[in-house]
C-alpha cells in the first residue's frame, strides 16, 4: 500500500492555529523543525515524538524545505507570540 506524501501535512482552521501540521496529530510542522535546526537527525525527532513514525518527521521537512517562508515566519510568529507573553507576566511575577 502507498502512502500520498502530500496527505501527510494538513492545515485547518481551529486546529494549532491553523499551522500546517502532521495530518491526525497536533505537532506542527515548526516543532519538527525546530528539532531539526538544533541537529537532531530525524531518527532522534521521532524519539522526541514516538507516536510519530519516521515517515511524518521526514515529511515535515521535507514540507518545510518546500515551503521555507511560510514555515520561518510562522517560527517567527511563535516566537513573537512568546516573548510578548513573557513580557506580559515576567513583571507580575517578580512583584509576587
Amino acid at each position: 500500500m502507498s502512502v500520498n506524501i502530500g496527505s501527510m501535512i494538513t492545515a485547518k482552521p481551529g486546529v494549532v492555529g491553523g499551522t500546517p501540521c502532521i495530518d491526525g496529530t497536533r505537532v506542527p510542522v515548526r516543532s519538527i523543525v525546530l528539532y531539526y535546526k538544533q541537529g537532531y537527525l530525524p531518527e532522534e525527532i521521532v524519539q522526541q515524538y514516538e507516536h510519530l513514525s519516521i515517515a511524518q518527521v521526514y515529511a515535515a521537512l521535507a514540507y518545510y524545505h518546500a515551503n521555507r517562508a511560510e514555515v520561518e515566519a510562522d517560527i517567527a510568529r511563535e516566537e513573537a507570540e512568546y516573548d510578548r507573553l513573557a513580557n506580559e507576566y515576567e513583571p507580575a511575577r517578580q512583584n509576587a
